[in-house]
């Protein structure tokens, strides 16, 4: 297992703070990293899809890659989502990431189109020989509507420059032969099953849920990646109803939203059409779920 990674281990994929207009907010943007850092994120992820990226343009991803990076940059290792389902766009986009200073990025399988496994595989190369960046590839099925297959991420592995994954595909059987194939380090993409990606070998995460309780996620990977899933367990069984309520009652860069005002970390729940912002339901259980995790 690799001691070092290029992208960290306690990563969030952090959301993009808005203002009431549905502006970017650049300033509340390093607050919010810089408190992330300070709890125990040691990389974090912008522009993701947490982040709003179908809906900021690429100036702003750009403004805020480079705004997270004058934070906490000389803290964390900052990975610039460009994931697209148009290759080259994304590669424009990873090359704007390597200029503006990002240590990584992270591409995600291109959604809509559902191209065959060797479209995705061209996809990836004509990415990575795009930037000398290090590669995290984002295999996000119920979102892309198409997963990476085995062979797929074996061929992948071979490529210069992508050297981790992103799994939110919950294939675990299929993610441990790959790993025990490969050097790619592996992220559980999916905060329901940390502890399962743990258990099957992966070395980080990179989560929604982290961001709203991220001194509980850092404990929570450090005791996972020492193997002391004693530990590990009691935490992610203590998160339980928390993840419930970002990731299951409405969309996580929604819910992650409302959970950062009730903390007083972002100023507004703002987010972009098609996105709407949480009910009062919504904010009422994410609170709660934060309020009991204070208490427990």
């Amino acid at each position: 297992m690799p001691v070092e990674s290029p992208f960290g281990r306690v990563i969030s994929a952090m959301v993009t703070p808005m203002r009431e207009n549905g502006s970017v907010d650049l300033d509340a943007a390093q607050e919010l990293a810089t408190w992330l850092v300070e709890e125990g994120h040691d990389g974090l992820v912008v522009n993701g899809t947490t982040g709003e990226s179908p809906t900021t343009t690429d100036r702003e991803k750009a403004d805020l890659v480079r705004a997270v990076l004058d934070a906490v940059g000389n803290r964390a290792l900052i990975t610039a989502g460009v994931g697209t389902n148009v290759t080259s766009h994304t590669v424009e986009l990873a090359r704007q990431a390597e200029l503006t200073g990002a240590h990584g990025v992270l591409v995600v399988t291109p959604y809509y189109n559902k191209p065959p496994q060797a479209g995705l595989i061209a996809h990836f190369r004509e990415v990575a020989a795009a930037t000398q960046l290090p590669v995290m590839v984002y295999d996000i099925p119920g979102r892309s509507g198409v997963p990476l297959t085995k062979e797929t991420l074996l061929a992948l592995a071979e490529i210069d420059g992508i050297t981790a994954v992103k799994d939110a595909k919950a294939n675990f059987w299929e993610a441990s032969a790959v790993m025990d194939q490969t050097d790619l380090l592996w992220f559980s993409g999916d905060d329901a099953a940390n502890l399962l990606h743990f258990a099957n070998g992966a070395y980080g995460i990179v989560g929604v849920t982290s961001q709203v309780a991220p001194a509980t996620y850092a404990a929570f990977v450090t005791a996972a990646a020492a193997g002391d899933f004693d530990e590990a367990r009691r935490i992610h069984r203590r998160l339980m109803p928390l993840v419930e309520a970002v990731m299951n009652r409405t969309q996580g860069a929604i819910a992650a939203k409302a959970g950062l005002v009730h903390l007083g970390r972002i100023p507004t729940g703002a987010v972009r059409l098609p996105l709407i912002p949480a009910t009062d339901n919504e904010k009422s259980a994410v609170a709660y779920a934060l309020d009991t995790l204070d208490q427990s």
